[in-house]
């Protein structure tokens, strides 16, 4: 197993060891075997890797690099800043898609760049064809359709005004047709073969393109919701796409902090910003390296884990820090420099965003930019 050190997602020189106040693991080959176990799944669909946010905030050039290894050469990003920063990364063959579309005006830095749109409105697709019209040649596109998210995606009526519209695709090669469920992650949800219906309903008015719908849970629903290729994020990396269910797929991170300081408490000590809790007896307190400025959300009622143990967080989540109930320890056996588990077999990324109140995408996509990042496994 590689412990490769690797600059930080941002570009910035890698922060040492020594210097941080947290680690972040990040485990690329399990990454590829989550690719494997979906690529499985599909039986035959392309399966394609979502690198938004920074691949979810652990690192988009890294996951990329890993999943070429095993064949993907198809990559969506939210944005046209990140899509050419991740060309950059991984040079001219794989095709990277732009899910938000382009804004006004930067059709050029997207075609210098080699980069698709994804076309989600009638302006969008008008800007893209003067695009292909001034440089002479044929433009790549995605195509997506409002199924009924009414997030992004040309809503029915435009569809339908383009079917009836010669020459509105002229001078666009489109390579897919997509759209995006809203509750796939809820299998039985009934907006789920509504939207899939209202898909069909719509691709049929345009021309004909491989077609593309299922997400991450997507996949799990079934075969009709796979098409040509599908779409993973947060499966990738180790997400549960099966809610309520074991999950399929193997965790990807581990996130451990340093101790800072250790103290003991008497009955009644105040602790944490606004005395928000109240020590009911004699208490042993750990502060570790590690708050809200490096993505831990405040409102977490959460805990780190040490040697198998559970340590409550006391208090309020810190800018900087947490304070831990450490009195189940013997006395001694934590100290400063330390590292304490708050990502990891202890705590799954589904388990920390349960005790936010919030889903793991945002626990990761969260995630600072203060730690040691080791990458493993790639």
């Amino acid at each position: 197993m590689n412990d490769a050190p690797a600059r930080s997602p941002s570009g910035d020189a890698a922060i040492s060891e020594a210097a941080a106040g947290a680690i972040l693991t990040i485990d690329l080959g399990a990454v590829r075997e989550n690719y494997r176990r979906l690529r499985t799944r599909l039986a035959g669909a392309r399966c394609a890797g979502v690198l938004k946010a920074d691949g979810y905030g652990l690192g988009a050039a890294q996951v990329a690099s890993a999943l070429m290894k095993e064949g993907c050469d198809i990559f969506f990003v939210a944005l046209l800043a990140e899509g050419t920063a991740l060309r950059k990364a991984i040079g001219d063959r794989p095709e990277i898609y732009i899910l938000n579309g382009l804004p006004p005006g930067s059709e050029p830095e997207a075609v210098a760049a080699g980069l698709c749109p994804v076309i989600n409105s009638g302006a969008q697709l008008k800007a893209w064809r003067a695009m292909a019209q001034g440089a002479a040649r044929r433009l790549p596109a995605a195509i997506q359709v409002d199924s009924g998210m009414s997030r992004l995606g040309m809503a029915p009526d435009e569809v339908e005004a383009l079917a009836g519209s010669a020459g509105a695709f002229d001078g666009i090669e489109i390579r897919y047709v997509m759209s995006h469920l809203a509750c796939a992650d809820e299998p039985r949800h009934p907006a789920n073969e509504q939207q899939r219906q209202a898909f069909e309903r719509l691709r049929a008015m345009l021309p004909e393109a491989p077609a593309s719908l299922a997400n991450s849970s997507g996949i799990f629903l079934g075969p009709h919701y796979r098409y040509d290729l599908a779409r993973p994020g947060a499966a990738l990396y180790g997400i549960n796409p099966t809610p309520g269910e074991p999950n399929p797929m193997l965790p990807v991170v581990r996130l451990q902090a340093k101790v800072a300081q250790t103290r003991k408490v008497g009955k009644g000590a105040g602790i944490g910003y606004g005395h928000s809790y109240h020590a009911q007896g004699p208490l042993s307190l750990a502060t570790i390296s590690f708050g809200y400025a490096d993505g831990w959300l405040r409102r977490s009622v959460s805990a780190a884990w040490f040697e198998g143990m559970r340590l409550p967080f006391l208090g309020r989540v810190s800018m900087d820090s947490i304070i831990l109930d450490i009195s189940a320890l013997p006395a001694g056996q934590l100290g400063e420099g330390d590292l304490v588990e708050l990502l990891g077999p202890s705590q799954s990324v589904d388990d920390a965003a349960g005790h936010a109140g919030t889903i793991g995408y945002e626990i990761l996509a969260s995630l600072g930019s203060r730690f040691h990042r080791r990458y493993i496994g790639g």
